[in-house]
């Protein structure tokens, strides 16, 4: 369950980016869409959900961007390059590409706050890694900081502090406790600048499976699509062996319900390694043809069926799913029950959450979305520096108040939120006409 993410001098985020799921204080309404957890004598809350809004290139996908790279370093122990191709988000393989433009050669920060098995764990990495597309820069970690249920596990800066850790004595390896001064001393030895202490040095003599806990969470429960129009599901399809076509009822139910061409969709198992196509499943003259289905089905069909595997998977799991662009092809009321279901206590039992960008104001619902969880990004025109703000950040009172009785999404359009810029290619278009006109005279 994710409760805080935050990131500095990342992209256009130059000040420090806070995106909360916890509830803001004095906001009611909606409660069902409030997930809780018991820590001991804690209890903590987040929002099921959050929608975010912004004109183009104001850095909502920097903001999900920031996600996916901060994932990427902490899966791959390190602050090099990697070479990973399929990955579309280039950030997170070419770190050059992170630093704010404007911002000299300021570390770049990031830090999650997430709840995994009883456990409240909180990570935060600051780097140094030179200046916007300074690829030769000699990178440094320069702060690495691990607290577990609110208490300091260790905090590597200009020298290694290790707590005591016996409020995690479980996940530690069995000779921590008559070994701990020798451990931390050929820590300190083997600590080096481009790689995290976490996933080398801790894991490897302290805990491996805290570790474990950590980076399952971000790789299997934490899952953030990126360019999502050119997402592509590998199916893991569990069919019995002799079966060439496959045909899972659920996807093949949720398919007929959005609208397929065909009759049905199954899986058709290919090749030695049981790789699975995803095909159309046509009935004709009591014989069944197998197509392709990208090439049978209509495009907004296609994201949706890969795209609400995500989703179910997310509802097993009780993962996070992080999406640009949510809305690109699919009609508003899919959406919209997909929301519902997130919202929904009596199905969403794992924990599920939804963080989302989007431009369509049709999600700006007092019934659909809590104040908190209704989010803008903003980008000045002059610094191109962007900001996230809520809109229970207005309040209810005074000028800038906005009241729960209002129309939020008339209020969007009328810019009382920001986030929002007037568009006008009327004096583009005449002024290249008129060249036109006079290369005709």
């Amino acid at each position: 369950m994710l409760l805080e993410f935050k990131t500095k001098n990342y992209k256009s985020f130059k000040e420090e980016l806070v995106f909360p799921m916890i509830p803001a204080p004095k906001q009611k309404g909606l409660d069902y869409s409030i997930l809780t957890e018991q820590i001991g004598k804690n209890r903590y809350k987040a929002l099921s959900s959050s929608v975010i809004y912004g004109p183009n290139a104001s850095g909502k996908t920097n903001l999900i961007g920031a996600m996916d790279t901060f994932k990427s370093i902490i899966l791959r122990g390190h602050i090099n390059n990697e070479d990973n191709k399929e990955n579309p988000n280039t950030a997170a393989c070419r770190l050059e590409l992170i630093p704010n433009i404007s911002n000299a050669d300021k570390p770049v920060s990031f830090s999650i706050k997430f709840i995994e098995e009883d456990l409240l764990i909180e990570y935060s990495l600051t780097a140094g890694i030179g200046e916007f597309a300074e690829s030769s820069y000699n990178r440094k970690i320069i702060e690495e900081v691990l607290t577990v249920n609110e208490k300091l596990v260790f905090k590597r800066k200009n020298d290694l502090e290790i707590d005591s850790l016996k409020h995690i004595k479980k996940y530690m390896v069995n000779e921590f406790d008559k070994n701990k001064e020798i451990l931390i001393k050929v820590a300190k030895n083997n600590l080096h600048d481009n790689e995290l202490f976490l996933q080398n040095g801790f894991k490897n003599m302290f805990s491996s499976k805290l570790v474990t806990l950590i980076t399952n969470w971000l790789d299997k429960k934490l899952v953030v699509i990126l360019k999502s129009n050119a997402m592509q599901v590998n199916y893991n399809i569990d069919a019995p062996k002799k079966e060439l076509i496959y045909i899972d009822k659920v996807i093949d139910k949720a398919a007929k319900e959005f609208g397929i061409n065909s009759n049905a969709l199954g899986f058709k198992i290919e090749g030695e390694e049981n790789k699975a196509v995803l095909c159309s499943l046509i009935n004709k003259d009591g014989k069944t043809k197998y197509i392709p289905a990208d090439i049978f089905e209509s495009y907004g069909t296609m994201r949706f069926v890969n795209l609400f595997n995500f989703i179910l998977l997310s509802f097993i799991k009780g993962g996070t799913i992080v999406i640009d662009e949510f809305d690109a092809s699919l009609h508003p009321m899919a959406l919209m029950n997909i929301i519902n279901i997130f919202h929904d206590n009596d199905i969403n039992i794992k924990k599920a959450q939804l963080i989302f960008n989007t431009h369509n104001p049709i999600f700006l619902n007092k019934n659909l979305f809590r104040r908190d969880e209704i989010k803008f990004v903003e980008r000045d025109d002059l610094t191109h520096e962007s900001t996230l703000y809520s809109l229970s950040d207005f309040g209810t009172a005074g000028k800038t108040g906005v009241r729960k009785d209002e129309d939020y999404m008339n209020n969007y359009f009328i810019d009382r939120y920001g986030a929002i810029k007037e568009v006008d290619f009327k004096s583009i278009v005449k002024e290249l006409m008129e060249i036109k006109k006079d290369d005709c005279k």
